[in-house]
């Protein structure tokens, strides 16, 4: 079983899921678009601001579970095109300078006009 995490501030699913799941001590967070509150594509062709407002969404999901971005151990990063890989880890390289896990997959994403989508799992007990 897990506990649905949903920021006070989210968007409505563009599909069936939750922003967050906590299982645990575990949370998961759903692969984030660069979405508007309506569903419309922010930032198009922007791959910098896509991805700050991805990782923003992140976030938001993280602190609602009541843990920070530095929680984060394990980050699935989907990029649109090889081209826009530099510019992504320029923001992200700012947002974790200790980073986590990851890995990047270069492919078609499931909103057009969407250029980072980025899913997350962070670690709520912290070590004392």
């Amino acid at each position: 079983m897990f506990i649905p995490i949903i920021p006070g501030n989210a968007g409505k699913p563009i599909a069936p899921y939750v922003q967050g799941a906590k299982a645990g001590q575990t949370l998961y967070v759903s692969g984030m678009l660069s979405l508007d509150e309506n569903g419309r594509v922010a930032h198009e062709g922007d791959a910098r601001a896509q991805t700050k407002h991805v990782i923003e969404q992140i976030r938001a999901v993280v602190k609602e579970a009541g843990a920070e971005i530095e929680d984060i151990v394990y980050n699935m990063i989907f990029i649109s095109d090889v081209k826009y890989y530099s510019d992504m880890n320029e923001i992200y390289a700012e947002y974790f300078p200790n980073p986590p896990a990851r890995y990047c997959i270069v492919s078609q994403l499931v909103k057009p006009g969407c250029i980072v989508e980025i899913a997350s799992v962070a670690y709520l007990g912290r070590a004392v």
